[in-house]
């Protein structure tokens, strides 16, 4: 499994999301311009310039024809797809960093970082289906979470918003009132930092990955715990193979004790565990640096990873892959 390289960001990777067809692959960095490469051979279509910070998340329409990336520059651009033209920005009063569309692609849910005294929040837009009639307004702001909001994303049928962050509780909240429903039970919760978080196909269950080395499968209606998947590093990126019973997490240390170890010390790896089973089934070296991001091509055969070391790693799966025995 030769991985392909892809070198188009001068800074690390943040964010990498496939479109609904597996055909293209968005990625997010620190150098302010998100970019959209072919999933298949790796070649750079384009870039979406206008951020002026780092870009922490993406995401893209069911169509492919709406990208919408959220920024340390305090804004969230909704931008054309194929043009790259800018079609909107939610401005807010500090940096935004989840984006998620909706099931249907009419609303999207948009984190902001607590910033000068202001708190997080989870913004909640209704987008338009003509870009000439889209407004700034939220249709929905919910508080409470303490720090910051590294994940927020749609549960079943839109019905309730997930967000997980800094104080390491994944909330549940109804979308028509705004009312907290659920929070996870402490004791099997998470012990850190959640940094990542991860839906699976049918959205009936998703994974997080935290600094506490360790991810946990949870059911996204009663939000009870399934598995947890504990490795020897802080997870910062987690993907669930929409194909095969596969997790995989990435991660290594902070960016600031990297320079001083080997790069196998680092365990810059990204690890495969048999979802069922919580047992690690294997890995794919190749990063200089920590993991930031992870994604799983949605026809199961393909993923990419990015790293702290700037680069885009796309691996196309061998044959033998898909013969391991799973449950």
């Amino acid at each position: 499994m030769r991985p392909i390289l892809m070198k188009g960001h001068e800074r690390p990777l943040t964010f990498l999301k496939y479109n609904r067809d597996g055909d293209l692959l968005f990625s997010c960095a620190k150098d302010h311009t998100p970019t959209v490469w072919f999933a298949d051979n790796g070649e750079r279509l384009g870039t979406y310039r206008g951020h002026n910070g780092a870009v922490w998340c993406c995401d893209v329409s069911r169509d492919s024809t709406r990208l919408i990336t959220g920024s340390a520059d305090q804004s969230a651009k909704l931008w054309d797809v194929k043009s790259g033209t800018q079609l909107f920005t939610f401005n807010f009063d500090s940096p935004a960093r989840a984006v998620d569309f909706s099931v249907g692609d009419k609303l999207c849910v948009i984190t902001t970082d607590p910033f000068m005294g202001l708190p997080s929040a989870i913004h909640v837009k209704r987008i338009a289906a003509d870009p000439d009639e889209q407004m700034g307004e939220s249709v929905l702001v919910l508080k409470g979470p303490q720090g910051r909001i590294n994940r927020a994303v749609w549960g079943p049928l839109n019905r309730t918003i997930i967000s997980a962050g800094e104080d390491a509780v994944i909330r549940i909240w109804d979308t028509e009132t705004g009312k907290l429903l659920q929070e996870n039970d402490k004791d099997v919760g998470h012990k850190k930092t959640i940094t990542s978080l991860a839906k699976s196909t049918d959205a009936s269950h998703f994974l997080t990955g935290s600094l506490d080395k360790s991810a946990k499968l949870w059911d996204s209606r009663s939000l009870t715990l399934i598995k947890t998947y504990v490795t020897e590093r802080p997870v910062n990126a987690v993907a669930m193979s929409p194909l095969l019973n596969h997790v995989v997490l990435g991660g290594g240390q902070d960016a600031s004790s990297v320079t001083t170890t080997d790069h196998r010390a680092g365990k810059f790896e990204a690890k495969f565990y048999d979802k069922i089973l919580q047992e690690e089934i294997g890995g794919v070296k190749g990063h200089f640096g920590p993991i930031n991001a992870l994604a799983f091509n949605p026809d199961g055969k393909s993923f990419s990873s990015g790293g702290e070391d700037g680069y885009v790693r796309l691996h196309h799966f061998d044959p033998d892959y898909f013969k391991i025995p799973s449950i």
